[in-house]
């Protein structure tokens, strides 16, 4: 069967625990798809889940419940939409025993909805629908086969026959209308981000705060559980490759006990289980078992990754990293929660960005009884900053503390080496920071030319390092801010010089002229597998400064002939608050780190004449006279800042932000 290629795809649910994980991922490993996330921001969602893919062209989020018909059926049409995963979905149990009615209203009126825009507009090329293994009901104790995708399908609970009788209609319509579904149902999932209501995020977040761990019943019932990466690839494998019309099981012949679970997150604390697990009252009906048999996903490519010691200590260290992420949970670990939220109302994230559409919800609750929610963080709340920083004696580096004393902004610089891991354990662990700033770097004494004789201390520092540092900050939870170079480009045909096109971020690296762009190109391709890092390309820095010898414009001013070629450039003066503005917002991935458009040698050094010094003179030379008197040869290219603008339309282009950064500042300075 072919591969199924997707281009514009609606994912509902989108700021949820699973659903996140897909969305994140899809935005990173396909920028030619456009995403669009809908999303009403229940309890149970957060939009920072997406802070991954919220800066990402391909990315797009839209505040909305999916039972608001003519809001599904304005984003299929607006967008384009061809595929629909649906996630959305209520889908704790004790909830549903304590307000049925809501997740009839969600999980089976909403997925309706969309299936009946998916019929009318019809323009769908793949509806995935999101379904659970609870609907197969319980399975015997003692069975050895789990249930196959055509296992009868037998809930037990409130939620499971309202995700039965969602998959029923999406039966229904594939068969009536011919629209090409394809359902999943899947194991228990754990991971980073999930809301505290689920049992492993529970008992991390209890022993974390010394309270018991509350066990329903003996504890003897068995659950599978999978890592939400692993899952998240599961997705992506159905979406490329599942057969329409046909359903898959997600799942793991790894089966625990829920005692067990428990047992494993005290010995993670160092806790005696006997004296922390505390048995309480069970619910009105508890599956003893759920069983899958996930040969049919295996048969077109997908595996389990994750050892359950490993997803643990993963989830384990991501709570502890962000303990504050969901706000008060104090409702979410009783031991019988209920967290459902009443129609109306909606989980508010401190700097939520609600994309063109809202959806207004209004119901008669008064014969509803209020149940706990999570208390919003309010706005008013300034998150907590510190930002330790690398790169103390460079250039940036030094700048960057300037900005953090100006703005009140506490931070300190770290004292390991970069490649010595255990000494950035240690920088961490000693300052406590929210944010890490990599400054530090080999750039040559005093040009790239360095480079090329001392090849080991480079590559030492701009590639162990810098991955060393990335891989450390991922394992605390931490967003690196890592200053790279745009000098990985050289004008070609598809980016002839002066025609204005420049090079984008999913452009891949073309200048291997010299040793230190080959090693910045190696480690930017290698950081591309961490999530956790923003990575801003700098080019031709220039600050209002023009003392400092590594100011570009003191560089050529110095020089005794200049090449004349236009360039992509980086203002520091106004790019370094942006890029702290970056990591406020969580920004991530590649940036083109500049400020839009070129400007040439020439127009630069006419701007010094005009402004600063009026008998400067200067002579050009050509490339190959330059190469004579260089050792390697330099990097060209004009850069497409259109990411960065978007995210700062206030950012202004090359020429305009030198005069109001650098030359008129020093004119000003002159004159006095």
């Amino acid at each position: 069967m072919a591969a199924y290629n997707p281009k514009n795809i609606l994912i509902t649910g989108a700021a949820g625990f699973i659903a996140s994980h897909v969305a994140n991922r899809l935005v990173r490993n396909y920028p030619e798809y456009k995403i669009v996330v809908l999303d009403k921001l229940d309890y149970c969602s957060n939009l920072k889940n997406l802070n991954p893919s919220r800066s990402s062209p391909n990315f797009k989020f839209v505040k909305g419940d999916i039972g608001s018909a003519d809001l599904v059926n304005y984003l299929l049409i607006t967008e384009s939409i061809d595929t629909i995963m649906h996630f959305a979905a209520q889908t704790h149990v004790d909830n549903s025993f304590g307000n049925s009615f809501e997740f009839t209203k969600n999980n089976i009126y909403g997925t309706h909805v969309l299936l009946e825009a998916c019929k009318v507009t019809g323009q769908i090329r793949r509806f995935i629908h999101v379904s659970t293994d609870e609907v197969y009901g319980e399975t015997d104790e003692d069975a050895v086969d789990g249930n196959h995708e055509a296992s009868q399908l037998l809930p037990t609970n409130p939620y499971s026959a309202t995700k039965a009788g969602a998959e029923m209609l999406v039966m229904a319509y594939g068969r009536s209308y011919g629209l090409p579904v394809i359902t999943t149902r899947g194991n228990n999932v754990y991971g980073p981000n999930q809301f505290p209501e689920k049992l492993i995020p529970k008992f991390i977040l209890l022993a974390m705060r010394g309270h018991p761990l509350p066990i329903h019943g003996d504890g003897s019932n068995v659950r599978s559980y999978l890592y939400c990466e692993d899952v998240a690839e599961a997705f992506e494998v159905v979406l490329h490759r599942g057969e329409v019309g046909h359903v898959y099981n997600i799942g793991t012949k790894k089966e625990r006990r829920v005692i067990d679970v428990a047992k494993d997150v005290c010995k993670l604390f160092s806790l005696e289980a006997d004296r922390v697990i505390e048995f309480v009252e069970n619910r009105p009906f508890n599956d003893q078992r759920y069983f899958l048999d996930d040969q049919k996903l295996k048969n077109i490519g997908w595996s389990e990754r994750t050892t359950w010691e490993e997803g643990l200590k993963k989830t384990m260290e991501w709570y502890m990293s962000n303990p504050d992420w969901w706000g008060d949970v104090s409702g979410a670990l009783l031991p019988h929660p209920r967290m459902l939220m009443m129609p109306g109302i909606e989980r508010h994230v401190d700097g939520a960005e609600e994309t063109k559409v809202t959806v207004s919800q209004s119901a008669n609750t008064n014969s509803q009884k209020r149940m706990v929610v999570p208390t919003p963080r309010t706005s008013s709340k300034k998150p907590h900053l510190k930002f330790l920083i690398y790169g103390k004696t460079g250039w940036i580096g030094g700048l960057l503390g300037m900005i953090c004393e100006k703005q009140g902004i506490p931070y300190e610089y770290g004292r390991g080496r970069l490649e010595e891991r255990s000494q950035l354990i240690l920088d961490i662990q000693n300052v406590k920071p929210s944010h890490v700033f990599n400054a530090a770097g080999v750039t040559g004494r005093p040009n790239v030319d360095w480079c090329e004789s001392h090849k080991q201390e480079t590559i030492r520092t701009n590639v162990v390092g810098t991955l060393t540092l990335a891989d450390v900050c991922r394992e605390h939870g931490l967003l690196l801010m890592n200053y790279a170079t745009g000098c990985i480009f050289e004008y070609d045909t598809e980016h002839l010089e002066g025609s204005g096109i420049g090079f984008k971020e999913e452009d891949k690296p073309n200048f291997t002229g010299s040793f230190y762009s080959k090693t910045k190109a190696m480690v930017e391709e290698l950081l591309k597998e961490y999530e956790n890092v923003c990575t801003l390309r700098v080019r031709m820095p220039i600050s209002s400064d023009l003392s400092n010898p590594r100011n570009f414009i003191t560089k050529i001013t110095r020089y005794n002939k200049v090449v004349n070629i236009p360039n992509s450039m980086t203002v520091l003066d106004e790019l370094l608050p942006i890029s702290i503005e970056m990591a406020k917002r969580n920004c991530r991935g590649i940036w083109n780190f500049t400020n839009p458009g070129a400007v040439s040698h020439n127009e630069i050094l006419e701007m010094y004449k005009s402004y600063i010094d009026p008998s400067f003179k200067w002579v050009n030379f050509t490339l190959k006279e330059q190469a004579k008197v260089i050792v390697a040869p330099r990097s060209n290219n004009e850069m497409d800042a259109t990411k960065l603008k978007c995210e700062f339309p206030e950012l202004l282009s090359i020429k305009d932000s030198l005069i109001k950064y650098v030359f008129e500042p020093n004119k000003k300075v002159l004159s006095n």
